[in-house]
């Protein structure tokens, strides 16, 4: 019975489950954040306004001829096929035999970042004029309006964007088992093979992706909620005070009586 084979596989393999579920996650939350590292700065460099002449323009468009082939080939390609092409890439072209663990982290995190530059571009531009142009008006320059100004208001807004990538890179990384990544996917399909069980063993995988997403979901949620505050509010001498719903509630009550 299905029932029964899954029983045995978890009672037998329960420990390569549960340490590919860590690889996983170890994986995407490091990959994540190197990611979103990178797509700062290099959507921050994306934005820096261009020079009318000189020396500076020049650097200037070179970097960003780079910076938008980084982004269009990573952005363009599937994560399998870098992974592939880095790997055995590094080992044909420069001779060197890459640790699996860093050639996952160094994938994800660049692809990761390909995708988050144009995430920080946008949040970047979508930031009014005005603020800009204020913060100029009382001395300051390019990179302290965005320091102080800008990136503040950014990292808040992509925030949910963020996560977004987070939960995908926790799935995306079972193509990482084409370099032989011990993570889920690879763990799952050893097991498999082990009992000719491949229902029986990727549906427990699926259910573990499933928790992990969920659970990653609720958490981003339940941050996302603490940094909005409160949404209702009221002024009191000058003072903003909180109104809940079941305050708001009440007080209709209380009104209609």
């Amino acid at each position: 019975m299905t029932f029964e084979w899954m029983a045995k596989i978890v009672s037998n393999y329960w420990p390569m489950f549960l340490r590919g579920a860590g690889m996983t996650l170890l994986i995407a939350l490091i990959g994540t954040i190197i990611g979103f590292v990178i797509g700062l700065l290099v959507g921050v460099i994306r934005t820096v306004p261009m020079p009318e002449k000189g020396i500076k323009r020049i650097i200037l468009k070179i970097v960003n001829a780079i910076l938008t082939i980084y982004i269009e080939v990573f952005r363009g390609t599937p994560m399998m096929v870098q992974a592939v092409v880095v790997f055995y890439g590094a080992a044909l072209f420069l001779n060197m035999d890459m640790n699996r663990l860093f050639a996952a982290l160094l994938i994800v995190s660049i692809n990761t970042g390909a995708y988050m530059a144009e995430i920080v571009r946008g949040g970047i531009i979508s930031i009014d004029k005005g603020q800009f142009e204020a913060a100029h008006a009382i001395g300051m320059n390019h990179w302290q309006t965005m320091v102080n100004v800008v990136m503040p208001q950014v990292i808040r807004n992509i925030l949910p964007p963020t996560g977004n990538e987070f939960v995908i890179n926790i799935k995306d990384t079972s193509v990482l088992s084409v370099i032989s990544v011990s993570e889920l996917f690879f763990s799952t399909k050893t097991v498999a093979g082990n009992y000719f069980r491949y229902f029986e063993a990727f549906f427990i995988a699926g259910v573990l992706y499933l928790i992990m997403t969920l659970s990653v979901t609720r958490i981003l949620r339940y941050i996302e909620r603490r940094m909005d505050g409160p949404e209702n509010y009221t002024l009191l001498g000058n003072q903003m005070q909180v109104q809940t719903p079941e305050d708001m509630l009440r007080r209709q009550a209380q009104t209609n009586r």
